[in-house]
Parts: structure tokens; C-alpha cells; sequence
């Protein structure tokens, strides 16, 4: 039971960490190499989508191809490959692009938030103190993040702001919208289809071919990097490390990943982060701890 606790430990860290490392690696390919946002998630769809796939195949056989015999299900395959795959890809890049990795994931992570939200507006029941009190410090840290604590100016660009909140909906969305598919076929065939859907209806406005960006052998491997460590391997250490540990564990210790988004935005950026940036910081990854602890209590529902 300990080597499991420990196992599944290691595994989500190692995959947070792959994610927010691969936000900052894709901060230098924009930044540094040229690179566009576009070509980067259509490439990183394309792949990840062919190589997930593929280890669905290996494990799961025909079962692969059963998501697409039901029209419903079909549809909503569909959707979630281009309003939420394709959707929470390109938001999370554009932000990265227009700011830089820590920005980006951390306000990313006012998903949570959003969805407590609009369940509550949903389900039209009033949320708990509780919950209203944690989108309240999620704001609140919103507002010292992308401020630095000066109402009078953004310590970040507008469309970088606008981005990285419009990356929180599309992972709202990523995150509700294919609940039932998840349960019928699983999160490897699910996932797979959604990058591969995403990347193909993205290849019709920026085909893969249509390569930017100076390659160097630093460009390459981080385009590598991006597509294998943080896609492939990030998504699959996470997905099975719930076998191992709660569900709510894995999301606590997945609040890694903008911690090292931004200290290697850091040290390799040199970007500069006050008092208010880390409070900020705190107050919104602090939103994933009170609404998790309010879930493992039963008092979640709204």
C-alpha cells in the first residue's frame, strides 16, 4: 500500500512537472526561435494524437475504433477535439506566446473556479461559503497576478490576460464535456481521438508543413520535448497515477506543474516576479486546495 502511495506520488509529479517545464520550453521556441503558435499545437496535436492512439491500440485493440458506431457519441467526440483539445491547446500557447509560461499556467488554473461556477449556476443551488470564498481569493489573485499589484497598469500584455482566461474556459469546458465519453471508452482513446480530431481540423488553417522558426538542434529538441515528455508522457504518468493514489491527491500534487512553469520562467527568462505575482500565485493554486478539501468532506455538492 506504501509503494503504491509513493508510485503514484512520483508519477503525477514527474508528469506536472513535464507539463509546466514544456510551457517554458515552449515559451523559448516563441520567443527565442521564432516559432508560431500555431504550428506548435498543430504539430503537438498531430503527434500525440498518432502516438496515444497507438498505445490505446496496444492495450485496448479494436475498442479503438467502437467510440465512432454510435452517432451521439461520434459528435461528441468531435466536439471535444476542437472546442475543448484543440480550444485549451491553443489559449494555453497564444498566452505563453504574448506573455510567458507562468502566467500562462497559473491563470489556467482558475479552471477549477470556473467549473465550481457554473455548476453551481447550473444545478441553481447557492454554493457553499466556502466555495464562494475560494473564487473570491482565485479573483483576488487574478487580480495581483497579472497587475503586480498596481491597479493602474498590467504587469502582463492585455492579449496575454486575455488568453490565459480564455485558456481557463476551454479547460473548463475540456473538463466537463467529455464526462461520459471518458467513462464508456476511457481516457486513452478519449484523449488520443481529441488530439488527433483537433490537430486535423487545425492542419486546414495551418497545415504542419508549413513550417517557421529557426531550426537549430536546441529548437528541435525542444519541439521534441513538447511533444513526447510534455504531452505524451506528461498525460500518461497522470492518468496512471490514478490507479494508485485519490483522484483528489493527484489533483493537489498536479498544482506542481505552475509552480515549475514559473520558477524555470525564472531562472531561464529572467522574468520578473514581485511580492504580488507569488501572492498571487498562492491565492489561485490555494483555490485547488479548499476546493478539493471541501470535496473529500461531502460538503462539495452545490
Amino acid at each position: 500500500m506504501k509503494n503504491n502511495q509513493l508510485i503514484g506520488t512520483a508519477l503525477v509529479l514527474i508528469g506536472a512537472i513535464f507539463w509546466g517545464v514544456s510551457g517554458t520550453v515552449a515559451q523559448f521556441l516563441f520567443q527565442t526561435k521564432g516559432f508560431s503558435t500555431e504550428w506548435l499545437t498543430v504539430v503537438r496535436l498531430l503527434a500525440a494524437g498518432v502516438v496515444l492512439l497507438s498505445i490505446a491500440f496496444v492495450k485496448d485493440g479494436r475498442k479503438v475504433w467502437g467510440v465512432w458506431k454510435n452517432k451521439h457519441e461520434a459528435i461528441s467526440l468531435i466536439l471535444f477535439g476542437i472546442l475543448g483539445m484543440l480550444a485549451v491547446q491553443y489559449t494555453y500557447f497564444a498566452a505563453i506566446e504574448h506573455g510567458n509560461a507562468a502566467t500562462a499556467t497559473i491563470l489556467q488554473y482558475l479552471a477549477p473556479a470556473i467549473i465550481t461556477c457554473y455548476l453551481a449556476v447550473r444545478s441553481r443551488h447557492l454554493p457553499s461559503f466556502t466555495i464562494v470564498l475560494s473564487v473570491v481569493i482565485a479573483i483576488i489573485g487574478t487580480f495581483l497576478l497579472v497587475t503586480g499589484g498596481n491597479i493602474q497598469s498590467l504587469s502582463i500584455s492585455g492579449w496575454a490576460v486575455f488568453w490565459g482566461v480564455a485558456s481557463a474556459f476551454a479547460l473548463s469546458f475540456y473538463t466537463l464535456q467529455p464526462l461520459k465519453l471518458l467513462a464508456n471508452w476511457g481516457a486513452r482513446i478519449v484523449v488520443g481521438w481529441g488530439m488527433l480530431i483537433g490537430g486535423v481540423s487545425f492542419s486546414f488553417i495551418n497545415p504542419p508543413w508549413a513550417i517557421q522558426g529557426e531550426w537549430t538542434i536546441s529548437s528541435i529538441a525542444a519541439v521534441i520535448f513538447v511533444i513526447i515528455f510534455g504531452t505524451v508522457i506528461a498525460f500518461y504518468f497522470y492518468l496512471e497515477s490514478t490507479k494508485y493514489i485519490e483522484a483528489s491527491k493527484v489533483s493537489l500534487l498536479a498544482s506542481v506543474e505552475p509552480l515549475s512553469a514559473t520558477f524555470l520562467s525564472i531562472i531561464w527568462f529572467h522574468i520578473p516576479y514581485g511580492l504580488a505575482e507569488w501572492v498571487g500565485t498562492i491565492f489561485i493554486i490555494g483555490t485547488i486546495t479548499i476546493l478539493t478539501a471541501v470535496k473529500e468532506k461531502g460538503k462539495g455538492r452545490l
